[in-house]
């Protein structure tokens, strides 16, 4: 497809009709009429493709494309900005125009979301070896010669890397292995999930010269075998190499502090060039985690951040906006008001992922081989459980398409399957938030929510045998789960996949 000029306005039809409100999509509020119009423009930027460089209109042309207030039309491109999608360029020749974004801003709403659920370090890795074996697969089997020369090239910079002082800022070599898989859904997970290790690896603990050079050292030689294995084709290798590095580097992270069984002690570090209303907001949501989230506390007045943090009013004001839009703090007005601390919603991290993806272009087949990773990934753990209280009444209400808890769709997230409860029963809210990150993408794919469980009523005799016979095989699954027979669950699952229509 051809790309206009950049400084030619996007043009053509009308705007598509806009979202349903985020409420009726997947939870979080859309509390205001710029968050909405924000959306409208995240929509438009999609649906064209995501024309890197195209103008989308000066300031007063999409005031009355969208009928808003200035105001209110800034208010959408700060939070535009902040995803990363578009930038405003002011002056002849200006307009918003479309940008690459980075995956530091869907880190950053992960991180809000996981903070607050309580993640822990082996929450992340687990998340990783599944989403990263599947990488290691499938790059070994599209590996070109480009692809080698592009692995043993990383191993030579992170050997003449290894006497810089510091820990790495990235892991290249996992993310390479996912870019190499030709799947941009596991890629851009992967690439979160990294820098949420990296970040945490940075603040977790002190490492002395001697310690980091032989952390160095030891991933140094992790990565070559398994570059070596997977060039070579053993994935076996690759997998067992794999799995002991990142086991390795949990260990080592839960070894930096007490209580290394608990939750995450997350930091939001800013990217390079972050605003200062994005500074300060990450400095409040730190007080806040720092602080172990206390739902309903209040953080001080505006006149008492205003002079703890040294800022005008103005931006103060666009902090807490990017508070309230990721569910983090709201500021009440009045006497005996103040920045209230809230529970985050994972809504904001949903679409931030989801609109990540779509820039990278996943498909269908992209996200339905990460979201079965993540779904045999779930069966040990469910299999674990089988015989703890309660849980084989949840399964049956899975099956009959009454999934509970956080996973049923009832907060206005696209209804849960019987798929989505087996997950969340698997305790791990890395993969609870991902699997309804491909949910919310795969319903903007479809131009509609994904129908769930409750809703599929057909009305023809073939489409209820093909119900029935989904309920049995759910049934199946169920029966070698509760009988904790999880090689049988996982063949039984496979079956059940391999038949499975909804993606």
């Amino acid at each position: 497809m051809a790309t206009p000029a950049a400084n030619v306005p996007l043009a053509g039809a009308a705007d598509p009709a806009p979202r349903a409100p985020a409420e009726a999509r997947n939870g979080v509020r859309a509390v205001t009429l710029g968050a909405r119009v924000a959306q409208q423009i995240e929509d438009r930027i999609v649906r064209a493709g995501w024309p890197v460089g195209r103008n989308l209109g000066s300031e007063h042309d999409l005031q009355e494309r969208y009928g808003v207030s200035k105001s209110v039309l800034r208010e959408a491109v700060r939070l535009v900005e902040h995803h990363g999608a578009a930038r405003m360029r002011r002056g002849p020749g200006g307009g918003l125009f479309v940008t690459a974004p980075d995956v530091a801003p869907a880190a950053r709403a992960v991180v809000t979301y996981l903070d607050y659920a309580g993640t822990t370090v082996d929450d992340l890795v687990d998340a990783r070896l599944l989403l990263e074996t599947r990488a290691v697969m499938l790059a070994s089997e599209r590996l070109a010669e480009e692809g080698v020369g592009l692995l043993r090239s990383l191993l030579e910079q992170e050997s003449r890397r290894r006497t810089e002082p510091g820990l790495w800022s990235q892991d290249l070599v996992h993310t390479a292995l996912c870019e190499l898989s030709g799947n941009p859904a596991l890629l851009a997970f992967t690439e979160v999930l990294t820098r949420l290790t990296d970040r945490y690896a940075h603040t977790v603990r002190r490492t002395s010269k001697a310690e980091a050079t032989r952390n160095k050292e030891l991933a140094g030689r992790s990565h070559e075998v398994i570059v070596e294995a997977v060039v070579a084709g053993d994935t076996a290798r690759a997998y067992a190499e794999l799995t002991g590095h990142l086991r390795g580097a949990a260990a080592w992270m839960k070894g930096g502090r007490t209580g290394a069984g608990g939750p995450i002690a997350w930091q939001l570090l800013e990217a390079p060039g972050a605003k200062l209303s994005e500074m300060v907001a990450a400095r409040i949501q730190d007080t806040i985690a720092a602080d172990g989230w206390p739902v309903g506390a209040s953080l001080g007045s505006e006149a008492e951040l205003l002079e703890r943090y040294g800022i005008g009013r103005a931006v103060l004001r666009e902090a807490v906006r990017l508070l309230e839009h990721h569910g983090v703090a709201r500021m009440r007005r009045g006497p005996g008001g103040g920045l209230l601390v809230t529970a985050p919603d994972p809504a904001a991290s949903i679409d931030s992922m989801a609109l990540y993806l779509g820039y990278r272009r996943a498909g269908a087949e992209h996200l339905r081989a990460v979201r079965e990773a993540i779904e045999f990934g779930a069966l040990g753990p469910v299999t674990a459980r089988h015989g703890e209280p309660g849980i084989a009444e949840r399964l049956e209400a899975a099956v009959r398409g009454r999934a509970s808890g956080r996973a049923s769709g009832g907060d206005g997230a696209p209804p849960a399957t019987f798929h989505d409860e087996l997950v969340h029963l698997a305790g791990n809210p890395v993969l609870s938030l991902f699997v309804r990150i491909l949910a919310e993408l795969r319903s903007r794919q479809d131009g509609a929510p994904r129908p769930g469980p409750a809703a599929r009523t057909p009305a023809d005799p073939a489409a209820s045998g093909r119900a029935a016979g989904r309920e049995r095989a759910h049934r199946e699954i169920v029966a070698a789960i509760l009988a904790g027979d999880e090689s049988l669950a996982r063949h039984r699952m496979r079956r059940d996949l391999a038949e499975c229509d909804d993606w």
